[in-house]
């Protein structure tokens, strides 16, 4: 029998309390992934129209062609994590040996090295599949240590309230440096996302690095050989078969799934709405993403505390609330209303935070309900497969909008030359997109949520169980 007194300071154990510097070198672990990943939503497929001059079909097809590449390549990490042994654990590895190939392969995506459509194209492809490919490495171990660092309910909310607060930091600090980098080279186009891409690659770089370095001693790897959960050898067609018997999981990826479309749909047409229908400079759509972020930043942890009260599903609830308010209402908003679109924005960052927060803290529940189920603990491979249909599901998106917003004429840049006035067509294209079509995806992450089974007392029973059981075996 193991005294639980010195049982509780074990990694991973439900009674682990983490320590604030710990937290927040857990955070810095999303600083970097967030910052390229914000970067990406918001600019690249109006870079690919209106710097590197592709048609919004080309553009729409090497999103989804990365995006695929990107989901596909999620559980061979994440089962490739969960069968590393090392002596720095299963998930550092690939943080530190990843981390730099993540930020050079980031700076080249931004090159315009051609003037030829389809050297252009197949170049974007090449560096879509190799960045995704470092993204993946370094950020689903990342993602994977959440439920290795503590079992408790409420803790692990607290952990991903830090996270996603670097997360949402991260994305500002992206737009505030491209509103400093963009206004200082403005007569140089590609030269700017250069910039841009550079400073965020450095820092993203800095902070994995301070994530396995704050972390390590709470982790499983810094703990003795002993410590160490058993790995799993399952084959990999039983695993899949698992994991798609784990019913919360099925309404964890879900509701996630809903989520991101909504997030992502909205990122990538917002410089449309703003700059075309709206008509204000591009400067202002990094405005209003400001808005909406910093909104969601603040919020997180207010919606933390919340949670402690009310439980996961019911803030999921609440803030989706408002988010669906504020996307149905822009696509009845009209050019003069500019005060009202950043009404819109800050509403909306109320039900983002949410987006971010919840789901990702039911993600640990669902693993520990598998272990108790299996006796096997597979995070890796759970993980993988969350990200695996999300990123999926925003590849389509993505494709289809771009595809929409070339069925419906839009125009694309050519360099050198004024931005071309929009036909009616795109400009409904552009609105559509950007209200009803995240509108639709929100309401059925709602309908997903209120059939999600793991609330906190049912929690609570899944880890008194799963105690007993490691008790019996000692």
């Amino acid at each position: 029998m193991v005294d639980s007194s010195a049982d509780s300071t074990l990694p991973g154990n439900p009674a682990t309390k983490l320590k604030f510097a710990a937290k927040l070198a857990y955070g810095a672990g999303d600083l970097g992934p967030a910052m390229t990943a914000n970067v990406l939503a918001f600019f690249l497929l109006y870079f690919f129209t209106n710097v590197a001059g592709l048609n919004p079909t080309l553009a729409g097809s090497i999103l989804l062609i990365g995006k695929v590449w990107d989901a596909l390549n999620d559980p061979i990490v994440g089962v490739l994590s969960d069968r590393t042994q090392s002596r720095w654990g299963r998930r550092y590895p690939w943080m530190m040996f990843g981390a730099i190939p993540f930020g050079l392969l980031f700076i080249v995506q931004w090159l315009v090295p051609s003037a030829n459509t389809w050297v252009l194209f197949a170049y974007y492809v090449l560096m879509a599949i190799l960045f995704n490919t470092a993204y993946t490495a370094v950020n689903l171990p990342y993602t994977a240590l959440t439920p290795e660092l503590t079992q408790d309910y409420n803790e692990r909310t607290s952990l991903n309230s830090f996270r996603f607060a670097f997360s949402l930091g991260g994305s500002i600090v992206s737009l505030v440096l491209a509103q400093v980098i963009f206004s200082q080279l403005a007569d140089s186009p590609v030269g700017r996302y250069v910039a841009l891409a550079s400073v965020c690659a450095v820092l993203s770089v800095l902070s994995l690095f301070w994530c396995v370095w704050g972390t390590w001693n709470y982790s499983y790897a810094g703990s003795s050989s002993e410590q160490l959960p058993t790995a799993d050898s399952t084959p990999f067609p039983e695993q899949l078969r698992i994991v798609f018997l784990n019913r919360p999981f099925l309404y964890v990826i879900g509701i996630y799934l809903c989520s991101w479309l909504g997030v992502q749909v909205t990122a990538a047409t917002i410089p449309y709405f703003v700059v075309n229908w709206m008509g204000q400079p591009e400067s202002v759509f990094t405005q209003v993403a400001l808005a909406v972020q910093g909104t969601a930043l603040i919020m997180l942890f207010v919606w933390e505390a919340v949670s402690r009260r009310v439980g996961k599903k019911a803030v999921y609830f609440m803030g989706m609330v408002f988010w669906i308010v504020a996307q149905a209402g822009l696509l009845f908003l009209q050019p003069s209303q500019i005060g009202l679109m950043y009404g819109l924005a800050v509403m909306a960052g109320l039900g983002i935070s949410v987006a971010y927060l919840i789901p990702w803290s039911m993600m640990p529940d669902v693993i520990d309900l598998d272990e108790l189920q299996t006796g096997k603990r597979r995070e890796g491979i759970f993980y993988g497969f969350m990200v695996l249909l999300q990123k999926i599901g925003l590849a389509i998106g993505l494709f289809l909008v771009g595809r929409a917003l070339d069925v419906s004429g839009f125009q694309e840049s050519v360099a050198g030359q004024p931005l071309p006035v929009q036909p009616d067509s795109a400009l409904l294209a552009i609105r559509i997109a950007i209200g009803p079509l995240p509108t639709v995806c929100l309401l059925a992450g709602l309908i997903l949520a209120y059939f999600y089974p793991i609330t906190q007392s049912v929690h609570a029973e899944i880890l008194l169980k799963l105690a007993e059981r490691r008790q019996q075996q000692d």
